[in-house]
């Protein structure tokens, strides 16, 4: 999926849009049992209620790819005949009436997450979405085609304390109960993946609120598919890859110049509003590094390196491995932070025998706001 098709679908995310008719679910403690089931007509609800629980699964589809959102895949022996894939097709071709088959996706939830002995709910929701025909100049038509898909949110519950709280009725205030109350979604998936601006049941798209954990047992368990690097993964598995591929020429100015063209390139996709996610392959990065004048060799090992680390073939995000936004240089005793396109002012040098950092200042300098002189 783009970051276009997902903005697409969020648009029409909103509660006078979706054809949501039912929110289904069950609530489990942290003894992994199910302590109360939900399937609840949304037409029912009172509307505060109806815009907490879609926004709860919206969440599913928010953050950006390669990040909080991950691409599932599933082997052609999946789709055709595997446990998990008939599941998620019969609860989407059921829109979530067959009971037994709702009930076998709980118990792989459950067995699969793991949320620190916390108590949490998960979600269900099928959703049908019209796709407007798009013209060549972007203007809509009537629908083509129409995708089903379902949505699924594991969210955490949390106590709250007795509180003072203001009564209409009696214009007063009292104390209010003791409970648990949802807190935004965890993680969660849609099925089956909107590429192309249609179904693709090939793929899931995974969220995870916290970028830094891709929550492997989950999609292990849910999806019996190859556990992603998250975004946390990636960095430091190129850094080392970096790192120990180069050697001795892992220097400064290699370092500055890989971080200064990477940034570069992130920028220029989002200038260029290229709707696929910026992805690089070794090769490439290995042409940068050639660039910036390391040798043949320790090119070669960062390629074979790469693949070890990453996974043959597996394209790299920038976004995931750098920080576009700034470069920190740590040392002992400090810790400088300046803009990757300013980087280049910096200059390494050894003088009387001591390793250097030089940051060339104009005619004024100032420290914390004051104007010093130098």
């Amino acid at each position: 999926m783009t970051q276009k098709e997902i903005a697409e679908l969020r648009r029409h995310m909103k509660p006078e849009r979706m054809a949501v008719s039912r929110i289904c679910g069950c609530y489990v403690n942290s003894n992994k049992e199910i302590i109360a089931d939900i399937d609840e007509p949304l037409s029912l609800m009172p509307q505060s209620e109806q815009e907490k629980y879609l926004g709860l699964l919206k969440k599913c589809v928010s953050g950006a790819l390669g990040k909080n959102l991950i691409d599932v895949v599933f082997s052609t022996e999946q789709v055709q005949d595997s446990e998990e894939h008939r599941l998620l097709m019969e609860l989407r071709s059921s829109k979530l009436q067959n009971g037994e088959a709702r009930q076998a996706l709980y118990r792989r939830i459950i067995d699969s997450t793991d949320l620190e002995d916390t108590n949490y709910v998960i979600l269900l929701a099928h959703d049908t979405y019209d796709v407007p025909k798009k013209g060549k100049d972007d203007s809509e038509g009537d629908s083509e085609e129409v995708f089903s898909y379902i949505l699924c949110a594991v969210c955490p519950t949390k106590d709250i304390k007795p509180e003072l709280q203001y009564f209409p009725g009696d214009n007063e205030f009292h104390t209010s109960p003791a409970g648990q109350v949802i807190v935004p979604t965890e993680l969660g998936f849609m099925f089956p993946a909107f590429d192309d601006r249609r179904a693709n049941i090939y793929n899931a798209l995974f969220y995870t609120k916290n970028a830094s954990d891709a929550h492997g047992d989950f999609i292990s368990g849910v999806f019996n598919a190859q556990l992603p690097l998250s975004a946390a993964e990636q960095r430091e598995a190129f850094e080392n890859t970096l790192s120990a591929a180069l050697g001795d020429e892992c220097g400064f100015e290699v370092v500055r110049s890989v971080n200064e063209q990477l940034a570069a390139r992130i920028r220029e996709h989002r200038e260029d509003k290229v709707p696929e996610p910026l992805a690089l392959t070794a090769r490439e990065l290995g042409d940068m590094l050639t660039d910036c004048g390391v040798s043949e060799a320790a090119v070669a090992t960062f390629k074979e390196r790469c693949g070890e680390a990453l996974g043959e073939g597996a394209p790299i995000k920038p976004e995931n491995v750098i920080d576009e936004k700034k470069l920190v240089i740590k040392t002992e005793e400090l810790t400088v932070s300046v803009s990757p396109e300013d980087s280049f002012r910096l200059e390494s040098r050894v003088i009387d025998g001591k390793k250097f950092l030089l940051l060339p200042v104009g005619a004024t300098v100032e420290v914390n706001g004051l104007e010093a002189k130098i």
